[in-house]
């Protein structure tokens, strides 16, 4: 703190959803501690939740997805308005256009600020023109970054080799999971049926076509000894696929649901196929409920599964090596299948429990307005 005055701490995210469910503890400690929390998103979604909390909420507009010249320069006049109005010590941003838009603001502002990289995201695994000036954007925003916060080794390694550096850079273990919420759950039993669950975006980048392709092999293999589900958003340019596949009764498509504890508690084992991860979310729920885990050998999974003792990874974008990896898993006894998912839980807990990340921005944010 400064003197006798509340030090101020400003979040600029592009959606309530992401805030609240996995930097809710942080907003929550820094106000135990005497901070004044403000948050800025750009939807209503958990507006009520967080202000229950005691935390005061703003609106800016923000579009999300892909990139519009007109759009995002009213982004950039919106953040300066805002930090002018709200005068923060120190600015937290997340995803890629608060952290570029806002970081540059911050910047030319003189606000320090710490950004996290949650994610490269298809821009920068097309490569093209789109990649060059993402990358162009960052390293025009970071320049000034207090601190430069990274979830997994290989996209620190990238932003690095790219010349995109903060006064600082950081690696932390996601956002971490919040272990009293996701409890060991108990196995249900369900006879000699094995529940494959995968939740997230219906998307290609997610890994939905190589799900759809080995859960067809499985149940041509095995019929009513294996099911599988799907828990998440639909995308339209998969609706037909997956009318398909559920009249066809390779599938079971599940509408997307806030809590999705029941329905880890409900699978044997998770499958993560994703082609690109920040650090999956997911995999340390799913992990945490005590669920073995099915994961693409990517940068955001393989750090969360332990290959053979709390699951097994398979060679991303390959269809044949996750209906492989499902046979290795089905071969295991009733006692190997536990086993994996006790030593899951365990990892979690030494590894990836949220108040370790918490801290650590906590820290961070006491350093820079000690300077």
């Amino acid at each position: 703190m400064k003197g006798n005055v509340m030090s101020k701490v400003l979040f600029l995210a592009n959606n309530s959803t992401g805030l609240y469910a996995f930097r809710n503890e942080l907003l929550l400690s820094l106000k135990d501690e005497g901070y004044d929390v403000v948050v800025s998103i750009p939807d209503d979604e958990h507006r009520e939740d967080i202000e229950k909390e005691g935390i005061r909420v703003v609106h800016t507009d923000l579009d999300r997805r892909g990139m519009n010249p007109a759009k995002d320069l009213k982004l950039i006049k919106k953040y300066k308005k805002l930090l002018k109005a709200e005068k923060p010590d120190v600015v937290l941003t997340y995803t890629i256009k608060p952290n570029v838009y806002g970081g540059y603001v911050c910047g030319r502002s003189g606000i320090p600020f710490i950004s996290t990289i949650t994610g490269l995201g298809s821009a920068f695994e097309k490569g093209g023109m789109v990649q060059k000036l993402v990358t162009f954007m960052y390293k025009a925003s970071m320049k000034k970054c207090s601190c430069l916060f990274f979830q997994n080794a290989e996209n620190k390694a990238l932003f690095e080799k790219l010349g995109i550096t903060g006064k600082k850079t950081a690696l932390v273990g996601g956002s971490g999971v919040n272990l009293d919420y996701h409890k060991k759950a108990d196995l249900n039993e369900h006879g000699d049926e094995i529940r494959f669950l995968y939740v997230g975006r219906l998307m290609k980048e997610k890994g939905i076509e190589e799900y759809l392709y080995a859960a067809q092999k499985m149940k041509q293999e095995y019929g009513d000894r294996v099911s599988f589900s799907t828990l998440g958003y639909d995308d339209d340019s998969y609706a037909d696929r997956m009318k398909s596949a559920q009249e066809e009764g390779i599938v079971t498509a599940i509408p997307f649901h806030k809590d999705v504890r029941p329905f880890y508690a409900e699978c044997d084992v998770l499958v993560q196929p994703s082609y690109h991860e920040g650090m999956s979310n997911v995999i340390m729920e799913a992990a945490s409920a005590g669920r073995p885990v099915l994961c693409s050998d990517i940068s955001g999974c393989r750090e969360l599964v332990d290959d053979e003792k709390t699951g097994f990874v398979f060679k991303p974008c390959d269809g044949q090596a996750l209906y492989e990896a499902m046979t290795k898993f089905m071969n295991l006894s009733k006692e190997e299948k536990l086993r994996l998912g006790d030593a899951g839980r365990i990892k979690m807990e030494k590894e990836f429990d949220r108040r370790i990340i918490v801290r650590a921005y906590v820290n961070e944010i006491k350093h820079i307005l000690a300077r």
